[in-house]
């Protein structure tokens, strides 16, 4: 296939960097153009960076000598692109502007932000999950008066350690569901160098993330209602979000409360075999294995599994009774990967297998 032509906006930033590591040599698309803040345009992306690489990983040569383009002037953009990831740190009414702009100048968005998450047209896609909500794109399109330009977003990071563990099961009727995350510095663009004040520490307040994590799931789990997504009405989810020190790797504990309890066997049988369409299209960033379990009673671990299936698996263990609930287990997913950048990233190969980039 011919690959698409890819820009990043928001090149700059810890989850562009990432985005950038992930499309240099993707089998798909090729990045073409880079954008951010007007401070960091008309310099080549490496001086653009200078000091500010934050990953393990090496810039990728084919970016370093790009010029960095002025993301608000998207008439610049337009020509080197057919869509565009979008990963800026705005505030949401200039971000949804912004993504609303690129979209009704007919290039497609995917975005890593929060600022569309609760557009009632916009899809919030986890694709293992709720593929099908990308069809709702036809209805967005109407109202933005365009023939291929759209908005899609994927969720918020902490919900990816959990969501998918729930997902198998919702036959069942989860009805109840508690769960407190331990989430990584990365979440907050932060590095151990950036951030000292984390170093023998635990924060218990991330602002703005136990709402998305009580809520975004209903929308993972609603349906398609006419011109938009109507959100699932249960189960009823309270979280609690904790900033711990590690670099990498969001973490939950979970415990939820079944209207029919399942077996433990089940619940182990179900996770082992949940596939979905980025399996069955063999998507570059789907992981073969999408949940895997761990009967260690130590694991998983935020360092020695975050990298499962390339960042892209979710783990689980400790599968237990819950004498309040039914049960109870722990989930673990990379924030920057299958939360962030890579998420987004397995959204766009869906959309362009599934036509909606052609």
């Amino acid at each position: 296939m011919n690959k698409l032509r890819a820009g990043i906006v928001g090149a700059t930033g810890m989850v562009g960097q990432r985005f950038i590591t992930l499309l240099a040599d993707h089998p798909y698309f090729e990045i073409t153009a880079l954008a951010a803040s007007a401070r960091s345009a008309g310099k080549p992306y490496a001086e653009a960076v200078a000091g500010k690489w934050m990953l393990a990983d090496a810039m990728p040569d084919c970016v370093k000598d790009m010029t960095v383009l002025d993301a608000a002037k998207i008439d610049e953009v337009k020509p080197l692109v057919d869509f565009v990831f979008c990963a800026v740190n705005m505030p949401k009414d200039e971000i949804r502007a912004l993504e609303e702009a690129y979209a009704k100048s007919e290039i497609p968005v995917v975005s890593n932000n929060s600022a569309n998450r609760w557009t009632p047209d916009v899809p919030m896609v986890i694709p293992e999950i709720n593929h099908a909500h990308t069809a709702v794109i036809e209805a967005q399109r109407k109202r933005l008066g365009t023939k291929r330009g759209f908005i899609c977003v994927k969720p918020n990071c902490s919900i990816q350690s959990y969501v998918p563990l729930i997902t198998p099961l919702m036959d069942f009727g989860p009805k109840f569901v508690t769960v407190t995350t331990f989430q990584a510095i990365s979440g907050a663009g932060k590095t151990f160098a950036s951030w000292p004040e984390i170093l023998d520490n635990v924060i218990p307040y991330i602002g703005g993330e136990e709402e998305k994590s009580e809520k975004e799931p209903l929308r993972v789990w609603g349906k398609i209602d006419g011109d938009h997504i109507a959100p699932a009405e249960s189960p009823v989810i309270t979280a609690q979000c904790i900033r711990v020190a590690a670099s990498d790797g969001h973490l939950a504990s979970v415990s939820v409360k079944f209207s029919k309890k399942p077996e433990r066997e089940e619940i182990l049988r179900r996770w082992k075999e949940f596939s979905s369409v980025p399996q069955e299209l063999a998507l570059p960033h789907a992981p073969k294995q999408f949940i895997t379990y761990f009967d260690e009673p130590d694991r998983p671990q935020t360092r020695l599994d975050r990298m499962i299936e390339g960042g892209m698996g979710i783990c689980a263990g400790r599968l237990r009774e819950d004498p309040i609930f039914d049960w109870k287990f722990i989930g673990l997913s990379h924030n920057t990967l299958r939360g962030a950048a890579g998420g987004a990233l397995l959204c766009a190969e869906l959309l362009c297998r599934q036509g909606w980039l052609a």
